[in-house]
C-alpha cells in the first residue's frame, strides 16, 4: 500500500519518537522491583524483555507498512473485522483503546501540573491547565512538530541523567541487590521492564514518517528501545547504589534526591517533566491519528477531541487512577496480542515478510504472545 504522512521524519527523529513514547515512570519503577530481586537477575531480564519487544516492535511495523502506515484500529479493520460484526467489534476496539489512551494522558497531565505547582506554587488546576497548552500545542503544530520536541527532549534526558550518574558516583556506594530468586518478585519486574521498554502505539508514526523504508525502520526501533535499556540500566544503577536497600516504591530520582540533596530534586523534576512531555506527545499523536482515520474528520479537530477530554479527567482529580493506569495498562496489552492475530493474517495473505522475514513466523509470534501474558500476570502480582 502507499503510505500517506503529513511530514517525514529524519532517522534521529523516528527514533526519538521511539524513545519518548517509551521513557517515563515505568523507568523510575523499575529500581525498586530490581531491588527486590537481584542484579544478574534484572540483567537477564532486560536481554529477555529487549528482544521480545524488538520482534513485537517489528511485527507492528510491519502489520502497519502492509496497511499504508496506519494505525491498530484500521490494520484490525483490513485485517480481522469483517462483515456487519466487525463494525462493531472495530468500534468496541475504537472506544477501549481510545479510553486506555485518554487514561494514559490524563496522568501525564496531572504529572505535569505536578510539576509546575512544585515550581511556581501555582493551584493545581491552573498549573494542569498550563501545562496541557504548552505540552498540546506541540501536537497541533503536527507530526513534525512533534519529532523536532521528542528529538530535543530525549538529549536532554541523557544530558540530565549523565548529570545524575556522576553525582552518584561521587558519594558513598552501596552494594547492588543479591537477594534469592522469588518467582512473583521476578514476573512483577519483567512485567515492568516490559512495559518501560514499549513503545507500540507510536511504531506506525515511524513507518508513516520514514515513507516505509526498511532499513530505517528497523534501524530506528532497534535503536530507540534499545536506548531505552541504556536509560533503565543508568537511572537503576545509580539509585540501587546511591540508596541502596533503603529504595521504596515513591520512584527512583524521589529516593536519591533524600540521599544526596534537594539540588537533585530540582534535576529529578527536570527529568521528569521531559519524560512526561515526550509520552504525552506521542501519545495524543497516536490518538489524533486513530480518530482522524476512524472518522475521516478535519485533523486540528481530531487533536482536540484526543487531547482535551485527558484534560478534563486530570481536573476532575478522578481517585484510584493508578488503577485505572493498570486497567489502560492490561487493555494495551491484550490489544498488542490482537496486533500479532492481525499480523499473523497480514503476512498470510501477502506471502511476504519486508521486516521480519524468518523472526515472524508463527513460533515466534507465539513467543511473543506468551511475552505479553507473563508480562499481564507479572503486573498482577503482588511484591513481596
Amino acid at each position: 500500500m502507499k503510505i500517506k504522512s503529513e511530514a517525514k521524519f529524519t532517522f534521529w527523529e523516528a527514533t526519538s519518537i521511539i524513545v519518548g513514547h517509551g521513557v517515563g515512570s515505568g523507568i523510575l519503577a523499575v529500581p525498586y522491583l530490581v531491588s527486590r530481586n537481584s542484579w544478574p537477575s534484572f540483567l537477564l531480564v532486560v536481554v529477555v524483555a529487549y528482544l521480545f519487544n524488538l520482534l513485537l516492535h517489528l511485527m507492528i511495523a510491519e502489520l502497519s507498512l502492509n496497511n499504508g502506515g496506519a494505525q491498530f484500529i484500521k490494520c484490525f479493520e483490513n485485517e480481522l473485522f469483517k462483515g456487519k460484526i466487525g463494525k462493531y467489534l472495530s468500534l468496541i476496539a475504537f472506544i477501549i483503546l481510545g479510553f486506555s489512551v485518554l487514561i494514559n494522558v490524563s496522568g501525564f497531565i496531572s504529572g505535569g501540573g505536578a510539576v509546575f505547582t512544585a515550581w511556581f506554587g501555582l493551584p493545581i488546576w491552573l498549573s494542569q491547565i498550563l501545562y496541557y497548552v504548552i505540552a498540546s500545542s506541540v501536537v497541533y503544530m503536527g507530526m513534525k512538530a512533534v519529532g523536532i520536541g521528542e528529538k530535543v527532549s530525549v538529549f536532554s534526558m541523557v544530558a540530565v541523567i549523565g548529570i545524575l550518574l556522576i553525582a552518584t558516583l561521587t558519594k558513598t556506594k552501596n552494594p547492588l541487590p543479591s537477594n534469592s530468586f522469588i518467582p512473583s518478585n521476578a514476573a512483577a519486574m519483567y512485567s515492568m521492564v516490559a512495559f518501560s521498554l514499549s513503545a507500540v502505539m507510536s511504531v506506525p508514526q515511524v513507518v508513516k514518517g520514514l515513507n516505509g523504508e526498511r532499513k530505517g525502520i528497523v534501524s530506528s526501533i532497534a535503536l530507540g528501545t534499545g536506548l531505552n535499556v541504556a536509560l533503565m540500566l543508568v537511572v537503576t544503577f545509580m539509585t540501587l547504589i546511591g540508596v541502596g536497600s533503603s529504595i521504596s516504591g515513591d520512584g527512583a530520582l524521589v529516593d536519591l534526591s533524600k540521599t544526596l540533596g534537594g539540588w537533585v530534586g530540582i534535576i529529578g523534576y527536570i527529568f521528569s517533566l521531559l519524560a512526561l512531555s515526550t509520552s504525552f506527545w506521542a501519545n495524543t499523536l497516536n490518538l489524533r491519528d486513530i480518530v482522524s482515520e476512524k472518522t475521516s474528520w478535519n485533523v486540528k479537530l481530531c487533536w482536540f477531541l484526543a487531547s482535551f477530554p485527558c484534560l478534563v479527567i486530570a481536573l476532575s482529580g478522578v481517585q484510584g487512577f493508578v488503577g485505572f493506569t493498570r486497567i489502560a495498562g492490561i487493555v494495551q496489552v491484550l490489544t498488542g496480542i490482537g496486533v500479532i492475530v492481525a499480523y499473523n493474517r497480514s503476512r498470510k495473505k501477502l506471502c511476504s515478510s519486508d521486516l521480519c522475514g524468518r523472526w515472524g513466523t508463527l513460533p515466534f509470534q507465539i513467543l511473543v504472545v506468551c511475552s505479553s501474558l507473563l508480562a499481564t500476570l507479572g503486573s498482577l502480582l503482588k511484591v513481596v
